[in-house]
């Protein structure tokens, strides 16, 4: 055993006893999840909130500076933050969301950002406060120029950080003219798939349609090329993940009934080169409501079966292919967010915001088929776990981006109510705090790790901003 599995063995062990001497504390029978759900249902409004049990890195402590309160030993530095000027001139847009790294040949990380921005906010936007920037990018590099009257100012931007030194090398726009960017994902041939949440139309200043991908290489120097990658459909996205060994792309829908797509690539790595969509369909439950707000379809731990239902007219113009997808079969979620692949490729991790009886947030698990999109496939299907269902907006609140660590565990982004924070979540379903936004209520979003897995970048939307989290993450 290495000196990162005892430390994974160790910590482990410790968040267990510290939630068993608790539980014991309190008279509570079970130390796993389920036995806070018990405690949890009768607690009064005068309960302690059961996340100071942190164990996985010890409590978090206050930030003298009122940011971000990390557990002991841990630091953080904050750059590429909003109105700030970046290396082309423009200005760091706001509302700062998902996010991914990638490693250049120098071995910095390379950020490439999301910005979740509509035309109406100016002020917030790569050019200016009225705008007055706009002509140092040529018209033809936006997706929608907006007539020249409100583009749109959505995108992405790219970073590049030196880990060693945990200084911000350049930023820079890299995607224009979409909109609403809100999550996506990075594939294994090294690009960025932003992802539009939003199914405006052509119409007034709009020049184009949305609710599309745009694929951003991570290591281009330029401006990505803007085009939409209508086959993937068109919806409410909200985020990617892709499966390594097939090149078949997982997609979520930010939409209280939205589905769980399958792209499945003509040319594998070439998402360009079209392909074809489908939904995700429980096996023995057509039409499935995996959302369990009025009757629990699925259960934590269980994995069912399930089966990819055929889309058609994916442009769908009447924004209704989550409608058209269930009428054929496919399973409900409540408001599909982040998902990401595990470390070994052999799992996806999705978070659906609302879902559950308590209606503060699931994540779910998928295992591929061994012959995932093949026509095999029917004899031995993919699974579908509910992997964790939160009973309690103290355990965990509308979960939204998330990513694998290094060691295997999630990292949850949250985007609730109240104060918000960076949770981690073990192998068997057990939750502990990263992290607290220590300003406001403001959401995180965009966790991942860099690939020397020394450093953690999250960002806060707003006031947009970029956190690199330094600590003992592997021992």
């Amino acid at each position: 055993m290495n000196a990162a599995d005892v430390n994974r063995a160790c910590r482990a062990y410790n968040l267990q006893m510290d939630r068993r001497r608790f539980l014991s504390s309190l008279g509570a029978t079970s130390a796993g999840f389920l036995g806070l759900h018990a405690l949890l249902t009768g607690c009064s409004e005068q309960a302690p909130d059961p996340r100071w049990l942190t164990g996985g890195f010890g409590p978090l402590v206050p930030d003298p500076n009122g940011l971000l309160d990390l557990p002991p030993g841990f630091r953080y530095s904050v750059f590429s933050r909003e109105g700030e000027t970046m290396d082309d001139g423009l200005l760091v847009p706001g509302a700062h969301d998902g996010m991914a790294c990638f490693m250049n040949s120098d071995g910095q990380a390379v950020l490439v950002r999301n910005h979740e921005l509509k035309p109406e906010y100016v002020d917030r936007g790569a050019f200016g406060q009225s705008n007055e920037k706009l002509g140092e990018v040529p018209s033809e590099l936006f997706y929608d120029h907006g007539s020249g009257e409100a583009p749109c100012l959505g995108g992405t931007s790219t970073l590049v950080f030196d880990t060693a030194a945990q200084k911000l090398v350049s930023h820079r726009l890299s995607l224009a003219g979409t909109t609403r960017n809100c999550a996506g994902g990075p594939t294994p041939w090294g690009s960025w798939v932003s992802c539009e949440e939003s199914v405006d139309a052509r119409g007034g200043p709009i020049e184009q349609n949305h609710g599309f991908n745009f694929e951003v290489p991570a290591f281009a120097t330029g401006l990505a090329a803007p085009v939409p990658l209508t086959e993937m459909g068109r919806f409410n996205h909200e985020a990617i993940a892709v499966h390594p060994a097939t090149g078949i792309v997982y997609q979520t829908e930010d939409r209280g009934d939205g589905l769980i797509y399958r792209f499945l690539p003509n040319r594998p790595g070439h998402l360009r080169a079209g392909g074809r969509l489908q939904a995700l369909a429980l096996a023995d439950q057509p039409s499935g409501d995996t959302r369990n707000w009025e009757n629990v379809v699925l259960k934590q731990g269980e994995p069912v079966a399930v089966r990819w239902v055929d889309l058609q007219n994916v442009l769908a113009p009447d924004d209704d292919l989550r409608e058209q997808g269930f009428a054929a079969g496919a399973a409900r979620f409540a408001r599909g967010e982040g998902i990401w692949t595990s470390n070994d490729g052999s799992e996806i991790y999705f978070a659906c915001t609302d879902g559950g009886e308590a209606r503060v947030g699931q994540v779910f698990r998928y295992k591929p088929s061994a012959a995932e999109g093949q026509a095999e496939e029917e004899k031995q299907p993919g699974t579908l776990e509910l992997f964790l269902e939160s009973p309690d907006r103290r355990i965990l609140e509308y979960c939204d981006n998330l990513t694998v660590a290094p060691w295997g565990d999630l990292v949850l982004c949250e985007d609730g109510d109240g104060t918000d924070h960076i949770i981690g979540v073990t192998p068997d379903a057990q939750v502990y705090q990263i992290g607290r936004n220590a300003m406001d209520d403001g959401e995180f979003a965009g966790a991942c790790f860099s690939r020397d897995w020394t450093t953690l970048f999250v960002n806060i939307q707003n006031p947009g901003m970029t956190f690199a989290i330094q600590g003992t993450w592997l021992g």
